[in-house]
């Protein structure tokens, strides 16, 4: 929490532009704010918002041709006076002793921040003594002290280590020893845990909480997961294309929305469970930054929108007395406005989803499964020596075993590393697996082993089962268009000429694109629309089963309700069944059917979603749901939190008896000897004291 009310930043009026060909960007547009010493400010929004380029311009590390053109950012140094980093040279040696010094930064993907030919020690020691006057000796000393301050098991040893050698929650933590080792004042962590799992997560989160509390730094955390905001904020600064349109406390921003962007996020999340429900999702997208809107930039998309006012007239800052500051026509400090003042996190949509919920659902279904996976495996080989001989195997996926039936969603979960991908890739036969059944129903009501079928005979099931993957930008072709893309398996099927392009105009505009599009490339559409153009794929020629690999989890919170609503329409109209893998345990809980928590290769739990989140039966999924944040402030799960110690065995070296018991609380010497097997019933778990533990649930 804050210690002290004068500002270690001071921010005014912050315009950033890139100069191109086609015009100039601001992208970021007389931004104001404070970070106050020992506090932390969250910076949400959607991407493109201009969250990023904030921060990139407080260390002046914009890529041209960007350039900041006005405004201040003052920092407090340490004898009590301002340094103006704005007015610094981007190259100069002034601003070369703000940035890793007074004011440090940590990216989202580490493995591309760290190099990967030098070793993890070395580049702590190397930023070390470029700032500090000391010995390579008491530098060494003092990242191996940074390393185990970020709990860094053996930092002594893995001072030494390359950065390929370390888990990605590990790499995470290289990064966090590395800006330490400078001891900053002001830590700004950019987008640190989207793409970790949940428990790597929590734990990253915790690890900045406890080391500002403990250093006193100021951290500036920058992130669209509202539950991680909930979780580790004190102030919150709401950002819309290149402005700030609301700034409070944590608790005012979550109880009390006063912005309908702000509003329109919370209501955005995924609620709890019980009969599906669909998500409010923002209406359009982010505007061009050629075509900025006049007025409010967020009239276009907003349900209390005022003509003549909204669309003509650019709001100014509010204060409220309670120092809230809101950029809002509609809003009113004295007296909010009725169509803003009755916040709730809940979706203001409550419409139920156009077929019928979970319970409907599963009485429909048949009682012959669509799918039924028995005993399977995907072992693959570790090679070694001169000779290429077999010394070893990655227990991938061993031993897996579970049905689906029609219009069902199962979800996968687990940390990363426990198999979820392998699985299912090998339902989907990328992988051939080593061993087991994978038993499919075709239309025609005849059973099929897909784990054993020849490659040519695997032709026409593969328009039976599609999967949509986790990276749509690196899973659609960029130098094709999207007819292209999306008509190349109707073309496989004798489709052609002005069928085919009316077919993929209808399957755009079923996923909610201008069929006009399918003249365009993946790299001129946003995160969003190359998902949806991935789902217009997978729907081409009509599949039974949709295998999704973490389809949202890399989408801003607002695109992510679009996609869930479109996957959950398409499954009441064409009776989909989803294999659902994800790591975001809110949006299993507002999709899934069943869920089935794998852990190093093997299912230790499945059972139904709200079974299995009210009364879990294995201590893994007690951990995975304790480590998920929640989006209220009053709920920050802290001191509650099962902190797993470690991290997930390796699949090639798996622990004895239970995997799970090198890292379990409940662990007895049974644990390490005897594997525990999945057990019998609807809601199964292959723990030994399932039946004993009292586990707590959400």
């Amino acid at each position: 929490m804050s210690t002290g009310n004068d500002p270690l930043l001071h921010v005014r009026d912050l315009k950033t532009v890139f100069r191109v060909p086609d015009g100039i960007v601001d992208a970021v547009d007389g931004v104001d704010f404070d970070i106050r010493n020992g506090e932390i400010v969250c910076l949400v929004g959607e991407s493109g918002c201009g969250k990023s380029m904030t921060a990139h311009s407080i260390l002046k590390i914009l890529n041209p041709p960007g350039e900041i053109i006005g405004g201040r950012i003052d920092l407090a140094d340490a004898a009590g006076g301002t340094i103006d980093i704005a007015a610094m040279d981007p190259f100069g040696p002034d601003i070369q002793k703000v940035r890793g010094n007074l004011i440090a930064m940590i990216f989202q993907e580490p493995m591309t921040s760290l190099s990967p030919v030098h070793t993890i020690g070395s580049q702590i020691v190397e930023k070390i003594l470029l700032h500090h006057v000391i010995t390579t000796g008491e530098a060494k000393d003092r990242a191996i002290a940074a390393l185990g301050r970020v709990g860094i098991p053996d930092p002594a040893r893995l001072f030494d280590a390359y950065t390929f050698q370390l888990s990605g929650g590990m790499r995470q933590r290289a990064m966090i020893a590395m800006a330490l080792g400078m001891r900053p004042r002001l830590l700004i962590a950019d987008e640190p845990t989207t793409a970790l799992d949940v428990t790597t997560q929590a734990t990253i989160l915790e690890l900045i909480r406890d080391l500002q509390a403990d250093t006193g730094m100021s951290v500036l955390f920058i992130t669209h997961d509202l539950g991680v905001v909930a979780e580790i904020a004190d102030r919150v600064a709401v950002m819309y294309l290149g402005k700030i349109v609301e700034h409070g406390t944590v608790d005012q921003i979550f109880s009390e929305p006063r912005h309908p962007y702000t509003r329109a996020l919370l209501h955005s999340l995924p609620g709890g469970g019980g009969p599906r429900r669909r998500l409010h999702s923002i209406r359009g997208g982010i505007p061009s930054p050629f075509n900025r809107p006049g007025g409010c930039t967020f009239h276009p998309r907003c349900e209390a929108f005022l003509p003549g006012v909204c669309d003509a007239q650019i709001p100014e800052p509010i204060v409220s007395p309670d120092g809230r500051q809101v950029r809002c026509h509609v809003y009113d400090a004295d007296s909010p406005s009725p169509a803003l003042s009755s916040p709730s996190p809940e979706p203001i949509s409550q419409e139920p989803a156009p077929a019928a919920g979970r319970a409907e659902r599963r009485e429909a279904q048949s009682e012959t499964p669509l799918l039924e996976v028995n005993g399977l495996k995907m072992h693959f080989p570790i090679y070694g020596g001169i000779l290429r001989r077999t010394v070893g195997q990655v227990l991938a996926v061993d031993d897996v075993s579970f049905t689906l039936s029609a219009g069902q969603t199962l979800a996968i979960v687990g940390e990363s590393g426990c198999g979820k991908t392998t699985l299912g890739r090998c339902i989907q036969r990328i992988h051939r697996p080593t061993a087991g059944e994978i038993r499919y129903r075709t239309d025609g009501n005849e059973t099929v082993d897909i784990a054993t079928l020849p490659r040519r005979e695997l032709v026409p099931l593969w328009r039976d089962i599609r999967m949509i993957f986790q990276d749509p930008h690196g899973s659609l072709n960029a130098r094709l268009p999207v007819l292209e893309i999306v008509g190349e398996s109707l073309r496989n099927t004798g489709v052609s000429g002005s069928e085919l392009q009316d077919r993929v105009a209808g399957l755009l505009e079923r996923v909610g694109l201008r069929p006009e599009y399918m003249r365009r490339y993946p790299h001129s559409f946003s995160g969003g629309e190359r998902q949806r153009i991935s789902i217009a794929r997978a729907l081409a020629v009509r599949p039974r089963i949709i295998v999704a690999d973490e389809p949202v989890s890399a989408l801003d919170v607002s695109v992510q309700a679009q996609t869930l609503n479109l996957l959950a329409d398409l499954q009441d109209e064409y009776g989909l069944a989803y294999i659902f893998i994800s790591h975001d345990l809110s949006v299993v809980r507002h999709i899934a059917d069943r869920i089935a928590v794998m852990y190093v290769g093997r299912l230790v739990e499945i059972g139904e979603t709200e079974t299995v989140y009210g009364s879990p039966r294995h201590p893994y999924t007690e951990a995975l749901l304790s480590a998920a944040p929640v989006p209220d402030p009053r709920a920050r799960t802290g001191a509650n939190r099962i902190r797993l110690e470690g991290d997930v065995a390796d699949p090639a070296k798996r622990p004895d008896g239970c995997a799970f018991h090198p890292r379990c609380q409940y662990a007895q010497p049974r644990c390490g000897n005897e594997a525990p097997p999945l057990a019998d019933g609807s809601h199964r778990a292959a723990c030994h004291f399932a039946d004993e533990l009292a586990l707590s649930g959400r």
